[in-house]
């Protein structure tokens, strides 16, 4: 069964030709690295983990190029695993894919790790098949484009929803992906947006806190910071689990490519959404 792109032409255009466009735009604009990918990695070490934020293309897009263009730096991995906020509410606490092999965006196609799903599904019964957990959430889908853009359609995937984000289903959550990927290339991508419709200092002073708990790799003061200021950040239950995933990987040293808010790009900085991109590095 192929999912077909539910959000192209709303989140990003539907035509492969004005998606790839767009995406240079994201690159290249003032709040972006201002530089298309490398096209030949410079580094030498294994690729860091991602946190990447979510919405459309004109609003977080050019935050979201960051942590792509720091991919672009390392070789490529084969298995990419992208962990999402579920929030349409169907399927399952923690929910992969049932019936759903193939994801398809106006770039082409992308497999699921089949091979992956069963290694998880042996360590937890919390983790389900459902493909009610995938078929309209956002979160997963508009890293695809970007993605393959960036390092081709030579790779599989395994998409992951969280409905339930709690600190321990997160932390075993980032356990079993570490335990399954053991000795495989792949790349853990947090799916996240921060703050949501406050106002731009309101949102940057509470975001700013919860990216420091996050630079310190610190997920308990993560999710205290979270719970006692209220903050609105959408995929904390996937930076948890990515964080996690990234400590038993070896992978310590963490470091915010960009902040910015909605009101950056189209300057109404009276109700914004905040978006952070940060990457974790092998430690050296």
């Amino acid at each position: 069964m192929i999912r077909n792109a539910q959000y192209a032409g709303s989140f990003y255009s539907s035509n492969a030709e004005q998606l790839v466009e767009s995406i240079e735009r994201c690159f290249n604009s003032s709040l972006g690295p201002q530089s298309l990918p490398l096209k030949d990695p410079v580094e030498t070490d294994p690729h860091p983990f991602l946190l990447v934020p979510h919405a459309g293309y004109t609003y977080s897009g050019p935050v979201a190029a960051w942590s792509y263009f720091e991919l672009s730096k390392y070789p490529s991995p084969d298995t990419v695993v992208i962990l999402g906020p579920n929030h349409t509410g169907l399927g399952s606490d923690i929910g992969v894919p049932n019936k759903i092999k193939t994801w398809k965006t106006p770039l082409g196609e992308i497999k699921v790790n089949q091979e992956l799903i069963e290694g998880m599904l042996e360590q937890s019964i919390l983790i389900e098949r459902s493909d009610d957990s995938h078929a309209r959430e956002h979160s997963i889908e508009v890293q695809l484009p970007f993605l393959q853009y960036v390092i081709g359609n030579d790779f599989d995937f395994l998409p992951i929803t969280l409905l339930n984000q709690s600190i321990d289903s997160s932390m075993m959550l980032g356990e079993i992906i570490a335990k399954v990927c053991e000795g495989k290339n792949v790349l853990v991508i947090a799916s996240s947006d921060f703050t949501h419709f406050e106002s731009h200092d309101s949102a940057t002073k509470k975001d700013n806190q919860i990216l420091e708990a996050i630079e310190r790799m610190d997920t308990k003061t993560m999710y205290e910071i979270k719970y006692r200021l209220g903050v609105s950040m959408c995929g904390y239950g996937p930076i948890a689990g990515t964080m996690e995933v990234a400590k038993r990987t070896g992978r310590t040293r963490t470091k915010l490519l960009k902040y910015a808010t909605s009101g950056d790009s189209f300057g109404d900085k009276g109700s914004v959404v905040g978006y952070g991109a940060a990457a974790f590095y092998m430690k050296q």
